[in-house]
Order: C-alpha cells, then structure tokens, then sequence
C-alpha cells in the first residue's frame, strides 16, 4: 500500500542543475544515458509497498524525473506479492506446473534440467523458478504470470507517489540465458510505459541502403544495461536509467506493447524444440512424457556412442515392440520382425533415431520368421 505522495523537491532541484550524481546538464553530451544503482532498498517481504520503497531510493541519487525509467528484478516483485512455492515440493514437477511447453531436456547429476516456455512469457531455465536470496520467508520464487501487468500496476503506484511524474517507463528484469552464447543476461520480463522495441525496417543506413531486418529490443537493452550496476551478490534490485526520453512515449501517446510482445511466437519461433527433442517428438516421445523418460533423456555432458545408440533403439522401437534390433554403432544394426513391413518401419525409425543421436552406422532389415 502506498503512502501519499512523496517529497523529492530537494533532491530534483539538485538533479535539474546537474550538480548530483545522477543529474544531466546542459553541458551533457547528446545521446547520454546515466544508468545509477538504487542503493538501500530493504528485505523486501510480502506486503511491501514497493513503490514507496523505489521511490524513496530514487531520491538517494536525485529523486525521479519525466523521462526516467525503473528497472526492477522480478525478484523484488515476487516477494512483495508472496509468489512463492514450497521448497518441499519436487522441482522438476513446480517447473513443469508453471511452463507452458518443454523445449528441451538434458539429465544431470541431480535430476532432469528442462528449457521450458514459461507461463510468465520467455523461453528460459527452468520457468524462471528461484531458490537464491529467498529472504527468511525462504521456499522457492517464481515469476507474476503476466509481467506486464505486474510492470503496469508498480508504475501506477510510483507515478501516484511522484507529484508531476507523467512519463515514466517500467522494466521487471530477470535473469536468463542465450541460444548459441554462453553465460546469462538480464533481459525484459514485463514492461510498462517505456517502447520495447524499436523497429528501423523502414529506415536507411549510413550508406543510404534500406534496412530489411533490423528491429532493436529496446527493453532488453535497458535491463541488460542495468544490471551492470545490479547484481544478486551486492543486492542492488533495481537501478534508475536517465537520459531515455526518446523510449518513454507522452501519456496520450495510448499503452505501448509489453515485454511478452519480444517473446517469438507460433510460425516465427523457429526454434520451438531443441534439435533432438524434435526428432524424438516426432518419433513419439516429446519431452517430458513417460515415452521419453522410458525411451532416457539425453545427458547434459558427453556420452558414449553406445549408450546413444542403445537409446536410439529403444526411441525406433517405441509402439513396435515386436520388432527386434542387434547391433552396435560399430558394427551396424539389424532389425528382425515377422512382418517384412514391420521390420521396415522400424529401420525407417531406427536411421532417424540414430542421426538424432548424431550416430552414422548401417541399418538393416531382416525379416525372420519366428522373429
């Protein structure tokens, strides 16, 4: 719940003249964005009033001002809202609760690790599911299920603390990973009152060609940007980014899209399965299915040919059981069957299955009477 109003007379007027840390002067070079940490924000538990909790930090480095935008961890989010599960509760069975579909699924040393479509929007780890810097009230975090939404109410509740505060962009950060680049990055979960992207498809570069392609995710840029001076060790959750006027629309300008419109959707994600999860869907065991879990899921780390390849047989021989396959990557693989179209299928299968496993060996088909 908030408070009234806040009063940040003092230190806008410090920020106005440039004199503060976070100010921007007359003298500040065009194109100049400040990106300041909001230092001294408590424990966050349920029930807070976040909103007065920001604004109250903003003031340390010159108050908020038309123009700025807020960047805050999800995190910070879901303990003020209580989103929390229990931490008895299995793991694999909250992440798969609170996705939408399993992209991909690699068995480790503790369990099966999922890249799911979460319910709260990205394709991420896990479905964003948090055990780290819990607080007291411990369990394990997950995310709003519409961010946007949750972006939209937090902005709300600031802009009614902040006398003349009519522009101001929201960006609910979280942490995640990259297809094709290791590490992980901050990148937009929800959004309000700020562009979250920035399509130039209608422009001209520098040497007067058309741009075809280029559309920049604005909002993952500022919450990458801010978490430079965020982070989980120094329990900075939320950062102030000033010099983004040209992002943050006028208030009759109507609602921008949200974060969840960067998320690629339907004919435009082309990459909706991991690649064995592809052949092994179609092969009848998508991920997270007994089908898959009987037919093994691969692991995280390099395996030996022949464990790959006793999968792949077990992946052909799945609703065929009575066919019969013998061999080795090594020495070829025969399949046996009673019925010659059987035991054609099951090779069709077992080619398929072996290249899913990046397996090349022979095939052969054997019809054997008796099997």
């Amino acid at each position: 719940m908030t408070d009234g109003p806040r009063d940040q007379s003092g230190d806008e007027a410090a920020a106005v003249d440039g004199s503060h840390p976070g100010g921007l002067s007359s003298a500040t070079p065009p194109g100049t964005v400040v990106v300041l940490p909001l230092h001294g924000l408590p424990e966050v538990r349920e029930g807070a009033d976040l909103a007065g909790l920001l604004v109250d930090a903003a003031g340390q480095v010159g108050g908020l001002r038309d123009g700025d935008v807020l960047v805050v961890s999800s995190k910070v989010v879901s303990k003020a809202r209580g989103l929390r599960e229990p931490a008895g509760e299995g793991r694999e069975a909250l992440v798969l609760r609170h996705a939408r579909r399993v992209v991909a699924e690699r068995r480790t040393t503790t369990g099966t690790t999922r890249i799911v479509e979460a319910e709260a929007g990205p394709v991420m780890a896990a479905a964003g599911l948090d055990a780290s810097n819990t607080g007291p009230d411990g369990g394990v975090l997950v995310l709003p299920a519409d961010p946007d939404r949750a972006a939209a109410v937090l902005r709300a509740e600031v802009v009614a603390l902040v006398p003349g505060i009519q522009r101001l962009g929201l960006v609910l950060s979280d942490t995640a990973g990259r297809p094709w680049r290791a590490g992980q990055t901050d990148l937009a979960l929800g959004a309000a009152g700020v562009g979250v992207l920035d399509d130039l498809r209608s422009a001209v570069d520098a040497d007067g060609r058309p741009l075809a392609v280029t559309a920049r995710a604005v909002a993952d840029e500022i919450a990458a940007a801010a978490d430079l001076v965020k982070g989980k060790v120094a329990q900075v959750p939320a950062a102030l980014l000033r010099g983004l006027d040209d992002v943050v629309p006028s208030a009759d300008a109507g609602a921008s899209p949200g974060a969840r419109s960067l998320v690629r959707t339907g004919p435009g994600d082309w990459f909706a399965l991991g690649h064995r999860e592809a052949v092994r869907a179609a092969l009848g065991a998508p991920p997270a299915t007994a089908a898959a879990a009987a037919v093994g899921v691969p692991a995280a780390g390099p395996e030996e040919e022949p464990e790959r390849g006793a999968r792949a047989v077990r992946l052909a021989l799945l609703g065929h059981e009575e066919a019969r396959v013998h061999g080795s990557p090594a020495s070829g693989y025969a399949v046996h069957a009673q019925d010659p179209v059987l035991a054609g299928r099951v090779a069709a299968r077992l080619e398929v299955a072996l290249v899913g496993e990046e397996i090349t060996a022979t095939v052969q088909v054997i019809p054997t009477p008796g099997g």
